[in-house]
């Protein structure tokens, strides 16, 4: 069973193109994906905010992704679509 969900919300920046966005999502997901302890990905709307949820194996493994947070030119790709003051993570361990 798995036992950490790594959780943000945020608000994209006005004027983002959604396509886009959701272009450096996949990217970003396609390079958590080879982590390790990475088990699954969740992108979710609800109007202006935004959440994405990633499933791990351990709370260490979640950790360290986010410490990592991924290759620079990737990373740096889609922060610049989110509005970082409106950005909170959070960890959360699984409890059943």
């Amino acid at each position: 069973m798995p036992k950490a969900v790594f959780h943000n919300t945020y608000k994209l920046k006005k004027g983002v193109s959604i396509p886009d966005f959701l272009l450096a999502v996949d990217k970003l997901t396609e390079y958590t994906s080879t982590e390790k302890g990475f088990i699954s990905f969740q992108l979710l709307n609800n109007g202006e905010t935004w959440v994405d949820m990633s499933i791990w194996e351990t709370m260490e493994d979640a950790k360290d992704f986010a410490n990592k947070g991924g290759p620079k030119d990737i990373a740096e790709k889609f922060y610049s679509f989110i509005n970082i003051n409106s950005c909170k993570s959070h960890f959360f361990e699984v409890l059943r």
